[in-house]
């Protein structure tokens, strides 16, 4: 029986089956990475990473009609790599290691019915399942230091041209005699690697051409940067002159309302270039 050109019931049966046994194999790794996206607010990323590699395939679907399957040996390959992978994670605590193993084992089960040749035409989608890893505490810190000072020191200018007092200690802001943390309202880490998302998922949901995919995805740091700025900025007058629970809302929500004002500014960015007459989009990027 054939369910898709060149597709047979047999090729959905052991690909179902061998997915399964690949997330069953691994699960302790995938409840651990669903449990940090879930609980902490650091990694809330990963709730993304599923939906945005749907919808980017969706936009491709034409694609797996000319994706016949091949069984290949280099899925076998790749999960035995993900399984030395994953107890070298566990033995050495890299839990980096050990999150990866989990997604190398589905991949190596997919791999292993339908051959290198889908992974090369759904390479957007599959890419973007890398933000399915929790990002680790040590680079996690290394990019929040430097946000951190970056985000105060702009923010105290900004509130200051305005005609708001702000004293600046460190990282900390003291408004109408409260202190706000920048680590604790907005450090930005989450900003950066949601916003790294994004910008991925507007880059490739668009007919552009390659260079332009290739600035929006360069300039997606800077974008952050600017956005947390704008978001830190309300915050700050919200904890230091509405009560706690009212400062506590905002910024768990405003962090989503960024998320638009990032894709408000990429689509912006798209439109300047073409008033500008440069070359922007190739309506054939999509269907190649």
């Amino acid at each position: 029986m054939v369910l898709i050109r060149g597709w047979r019931q047999f090729d959905v049966i052991a690909l179902a089956v061998l997915l399964t046994g690949a997330i069953a194999a691994s699960w302790s790794a995938w409840r651990d990475i669903f449990s940090q996206a879930w609980h902490n607010p650091e990694q809330s990323h990963i709730l993304l990473a599923i939906p945005v590699a749907l919808w980017l395939g969706w936009l491709r679907r034409g694609r797996l009609a000319r994706c016949q399957p091949e069984h290949s040996l280099l899925g076998p390959v790749v999960i035995a790599g993900a399984w030395v992978l994953g107890n070298i994670g566990l033995s050495r605590s890299i839990d980096l290691f050990w999150h990866l193993s989990a997604i190398l084992l589905a991949a190596g089960a997919i791999l292993t019915v339908t051959g290198p040749k889908l992974w090369i035409r759904f390479a957007v989608p599959a890419v973007a399942l890398l933000a399915l890893l929790p990002v680790p505490a040590s680079i996690r810190m290394e990019i929040a230091q430097p946000l951190q000072d970056i985000s105060a020191r702009c923010s105290q200018f900004l509130l200051d041209i305005v005609g708001i007092p702000v004293v600046r200690t460190g990282n900390v802001l003291i408004i109408n005699g409260e202190s706000v943390a920048i680590a604790e309202a907005c450090n930005g880490m989450r900003m950066v690697a949601a916003l790294g998302l994004v910008a991925y998922t507007f880059a490739f949901s668009i007919p552009a051409r390659r260079l332009v995919r290739v600035l929006l995805l360069v300039l997606s740091p800077l974008l952050a940067v600017v956005v947390n700025i704008l978001r830190l900025m309300p915050t700050v007058l919200f904890y230091g002159y509405a009560s706690k629970p009212t400062a506590d809302a905002f910024h768990a929500f405003s962090g989503w309302f960024m998320m638009v004002a990032a894709l408000g500014v990429m689509w912006a960015t798209i439109r300047l270039l073409r008033w500008m007459e440069l070359p922007v989009l190739n309506y054939g990027a999509m269907r190649e």
